[in-house]
């Protein structure tokens, strides 16, 4: 569903390695949350293309609207690399994303120019990455993250987002929220806008997969605050069809969360950090 295709072998070296974050982080526990993290990985997307210089950078520069699981599963993987993955690893991804981004430029259709690695425009696509997957954690999760928590996610979070090149960012959630905000001058809803909304609204998967991608994409609408929900052109449900939803996803998540929780991305990381201080 995700896209991704990549093997778990690379998670399971180099013994003791705790990756950028360890198996403390909140970042570790968020980031197991297989439908929160669909559901804000969705909602990001939707809310990044609202801003006509950062969708720029991905209109003029790739084929995302005809290959969104492709882009998608390398989103999937980034994430899972630069959160469980060993050091090197995590550097390895981050250090391509950056060399790829050092290539893109060009002009808006305002006729403003943009380029991929800049400061403002990575800050921006940051923040909005950060709150959403947060925003979809406290939504579906049967245990969540204390105010405290919250904030050491975004602080843990910052560490990714410096080393792709944003800076200036905020160390409380209430703070992202606001330094976010802080864009909405900027951001348009246009024809490159609903486009790529039609893209993730029309996202393929396979017949068995669709009442639970229904389910993950009606979330990922009921997660973005009202203000973005409204710069989109879309209403919010009632509060009574909201909880229905977030009931029946947090019910259709179970056996997929439990099978992952055993032998997927986290899972592994976790197996290879405790290997090695078996081993000591």
């Amino acid at each position: 569903m995700t896209g991704a295709s990549s093997s778990l072998k690379e998670f399971e070296q180099p013994l003791g390695d705790p990756g950028l974050f360890g198996p403390h982080s909140v970042v570790w526990k968020v980031h197991a949350d297989f439908s929160a993290m669909m559901v804000g990985g969705l909602s990001s997307l939707m809310i990044q293309a609202l801003h006509p210089r950062a969708l720029a950078a991905v209109w003029d520069h790739s084929n995302f609207r005809q290959q969104l699981k492709a882009r998608l599963g390398r989103t999937a993987l980034f994430v899972a690399a630069t959160t469980y993955g060993g050091v090197d690893l995590a550097k390895k991804h981050i250090h391509r994303v950056n060399g790829i981004h050092a290539k893109i430029r060009g002009i808006d259709l305002k006729g403003q120019a943009y380029c991929a690695n800049e400061p403002y425009l990575l800050r921006w696509v940051h923040l909005v990455e950060t709150i959403s997957f947060l925003n979809a954690y406290q939504h579906l999760s049967l245990q969540p993250l204390s105010a405290s928590e919250c904030d050491r996610y975004v602080v843990e979070m910052n560490k990714v987002g410096e080393m792709l090149g944003a800076t200036n960012l905020p160390v409380t959630y209430s703070d992202a929220k606001h330094e976010m905000s802080q864009y909405e001058p900027e951001l348009v809803f246009d024809q490159r806008t609903r486009e790529t909304l039609q893209s993730i609204e029309s996202y393929s998967v396979d017949l068995t997969e669709k009442p639970f991608f229904a389910l993950i994409l009606s979330a990922s609408f009921d997660i973005i605050p009202s203000w973005l929900l409204q710069k989109l052109q879309k209403s919010s449900d009632s509060c009574l069809q909201i909880n229905a939803r977030r009931l029946a996803l947090q019910i259709a998540s179970q056996p997929v969360q439990w099978m992952l929780n055993e032998q997927g991305v986290s899972a592994v990381a976790k197996k290879r950090v405790k290997l090695s201080s078996e081993t000591v």
